[in-house]
């Protein structure tokens, strides 16, 4: 295998150098008054205030803020549909989600295939191909073995390990792509899981909690399905990071149909032929299924524009919309401990973010070099916004490969993609 693969380049001489406020001094942007001074220490209290807070007042932030609570509304629309499919007496996890992977791999497939060409799409089948098979695996299968432990476990059991995919992430990006997290960041993520545990609380003092039909079995599945989901949100935020978002969302689809569809057909067959089908189920199928695919096809700018850890953080909210859809859905009552918790959950996203003194926040990714070299100049990455920001540096368009990543030959766009070199994704 070819040893200049950009996808195998998880290391480099820039790997050593932290995310701290040595890196974020060298701003990736060229405009020189939003670059931070970090000569010394501030003086004034206004400075200080600008170090503490300055990045919580850039539309950077507010993007990625609002972004991720989209996404956990798009949790909150899954969840909601899977609890109307499951009263039902339509249990079948697998085959819930085969649709998103097979609409993931007929929408972004063909592009790819468009860009790149056949013959370099098989090139890249056959020398990435097991690396997307793995990314996709650990997704499905994390779906999966959630899905599957919360038929065994209680609630409480259940939303406390859950978090543990927050742990994973913040320990393979630790380990394997040298991100260095601030304290204020430990503290985020602490006062957000924090929140999480006061949700947790508020619904066994409120009785929703549920007896388990086999305790053990059913935590080993969360932590199980909750460490998939951290290798698969990490591997996500690498990916999208170095190629672009048609090809990994492409490979998703792909591998993941045909995971999800065999474990289907060994797993659930008994399930479908019992289970009720009508028009009204059918409904609950496809909003289930656009709630997902909404999910999937933008969940990779947020990676890009922040990170897996703030993404899993943003996502913890949903348990708190949860309840809101439930109070008008369900008929549940709110408990004075829920707003308390949502409210730790959101000031944990913002202590994330105190003190970051790039404008680009976690968009700079450590792997790709100091100055995002190993990157794809795409939507939400740094080196994008760079070349958005100064023309001067060379065309290239949207979501293709920089000419560091050249040295593969399918990452090269064909010449069919030239009608359109400045077209965004």
């Amino acid at each position: 295998m070819d040893s200049t693969n950009p996808l195998d380049q998880t290391k480099s001489k820039s790997d050593d150098v932290p995310l701290t406020e040595t890196t974020a001094a060298v701003s990736y942007s060229h405009d020189p008054e939003s670059n931070v001074e970090a000569a010394g220490p501030p003086k004034t209290i206004k400075q200080r205030l600008r170090k503490w807070f300055g990045f919580l007042f850039t539309p950077h932030f507010w993007i990625i803020f609002i972004h991720g609570q989209i996404l956990s509304w798009c949790i909150v629309s899954t969840n909601t549909l899977t609890s109307f499919l499951a009263n039902g007496g339509n249990n079948i996890p697998a085959f819930q989600t085969l649709f998103n992977y097979v609409l993931l791999c007929l929408i972004f497939t063909p592009y790819t295939i468009y860009k790149y060409g056949f013959v370099k799409w098989c090139k890249l089948l056959f020398r990435d191909g097991w690396k997307y098979f793995l990314f996709a695996f650990a997704d499905v299968e994390g779906n999966y073995f959630v899905v599957k432990a919360y038929a065994y476990t209680n609630m409480l059991s259940a939303a406390l390990l859950d978090n543990f995919a927050i742990v994973v992430v913040v320990i393979l990006s630790f380990v394997f792509l040298k991100v260095r997290y601030k304290w204020t960041q430990l503290i985020g993520i602490v006062t957000c899981i924090g929140g999480m545990a006061l949700l947790v609380v508020s619904d066994v003092l409120t009785d929703k909690d549920y007896p388990a039909m086999d305790m053990v079995k059913g935590d080993l599945f969360m932590l199980l399905g909750a460490g998939l989901y951290g290798v698969s949100n990490t591997l996500e935020e690498f990916f999208v990071s170095k190629r672009p978002l048609y090809e990994v969302v492409g490979q998703l689809g792909f591998w993941g149909m045909f995971i999800n569809g065999v474990q289907c057909a060994i797993f659930e067959r008994d399930s479908l032929r019992n289970a009720q089908w009508s028009s009204k189920v059918g409904g609950y199928f496809a909003g289930y299924t656009l709630s997902m695919l909404l999910l999937y096809c933008t969940a990779p700018i947020l990676f890009r524009m922040a990170s897996a850890a703030f993404y899993n953080l943003s996502l913890l909210t949903s348990d708190f919309w949860s309840l809101l859809v439930g109070i008008e859905v369900f008929g549940y009552y709110v408990y004075w401990l829920y707003p308390v918790g949502f409210v730790f959950t959101v000031l944990g996203m913002i202590v994330y973010y105190l003190s970051f003194t790039d404008p680009q926040g976690e968009a700079r990714k450590p792997w790709l070099g100091k100055n995002q070299e190993l990157g794809v100049a795409g939507v939400g990455t740094a080196k994008g916004h760079a070349h958005e920001s100064d023309p001067s540096e060379g065309v290239l368009s949207q979501d293709e490969p920089s000419p560091a990543q050249d040295e593969i030959d399918y990452g090269t766009i064909n010449k069919n993609s030239n009608l359109n070199p400045n077209g965004h994704f």
